[in-house]
């Protein structure tokens, strides 16, 4: 997933918009390699993912949830998406918002089917900008 160019945040440094716009690029990576550790370890410890009929409580089913889609419905899939916008909560917390989705394998364009906006909160915790809450919906035509 593509994250929010350059730019500052309004609201924060520049240092930490770049920690807080590359989340969204740690996912993709972590997805692209299938790496459900990875993939949690851009999670806070005590964070909540929300996808259409999912809800995990915490980094450990995060991880749970995502070697279990990378094992099976996820498996062979990247994902992408770009920035629709963000901005601070304050000097420790931000939210961003993008849309993308799932591509199957051979894909280059995310189906209807599959086309999502998402919600990401992000947060400074001590060992760097994490997400405390991510949640998804499916992409409606506007």
């Amino acid at each position: 997933m593509t994250s929010t160019d350059a730019a500052t945040i309004p609201g924060l440094s520049a240092e930490d918009s770049a920690h807080v716009a590359g989340l969204p690029g740690q996912i993709v990576a972590a997805w692209a390699g299938q790496d459900p550790k990875a993939f949690s370890e851009v999670f806070a410890e005590e964070c909540t993912m929300i996808l259409p009929g999912v809800l995990c409580r915490g980094r450990e089913e995060v991880r749970e949830f995502m070697a279990n889609a990378f094992a099976g419905p996820f498996k062979g899939t990247r994902v992408t998406g770009t920035p629709v916008s963000a901005r601070a909560l304050g000097a420790d917390a931000a939210v961003l918002v993008t849309q993308g989705g799932v591509l199957a394998p051979g894909e280059d364009e995310v189906s209807n089917e599959r086309a999502i906006r998402a919600t990401w909160v992000a947060v400074r915790t001590e060992v760097g900008w994490r997400l405390a809450a991510y949640q998804n919906s499916p992409q409606k035509a506007d």
